[in-house]
């Protein structure tokens, strides 16, 4: 029976996973916020918002949620020090990418919110990419297993 070893890891993994944890239980609690709105919120929103709502498939949810969550638990595993964070970002990413796939080249809605409107949907996927690799690297390390 093989054993694993794991390496004790440097203070600063529990900075980045805990800061890590933070941004994405704020993905999830945009999730939450989302699938919760009444019609009434819908209604105070900007007119271009209320737009992109009507319009935006279940799927697009689906992968939103897959995002958030997969991401969340990703941090927890990293926390835990299991190696299940790398399938769990792994899936975050393809969350991640999907929605902006569908944003920016399925419709035209990205080109409609303007170049600023750039800033937070490639900061999403900036760090979901460099989440994968913080596990990938953390478990050649031995810090997660």
């Amino acid at each position: 029976m093989s054993e694993t070893h794991t390496s004790k890891p440097p203070v600063w993994f529990w900075i980045v996973s805990g800061l890590a944890l933070v941004w994405n239980l704020l993905g999830v609690w945009a999730y939450i916020t989302l699938v919760t709105r009444s019609d009434a919120d819908i209604a105070k929103l900007p007119e271009a918002e209320q737009a992109i709502l009507a319009v935006q498939p279940a799927w697009v949810t689906g992968v939103f949620a897959l995002a958030v969550f997969a991401g969340a638990l990703g941090c927890g595993a990293l926390l835990l020090r299991k190696k299940l964070a790398l399938a769990l970002f792994a899936a975050s990413l393809i969350g991640v990418i999907a929605q902006q796939v569908y944003f920016f080249i399925l419709t035209d809605i990205g080109k409609s919110l303007g170049s600023a409107a750039l800033v937070m949907p490639i900061s999403i996927v900036v760090v979901a990419l460099a989440l994968l690799w913080f596990a990938q690297k953390s478990a050649t390390k031995n810090w997660i297993n």
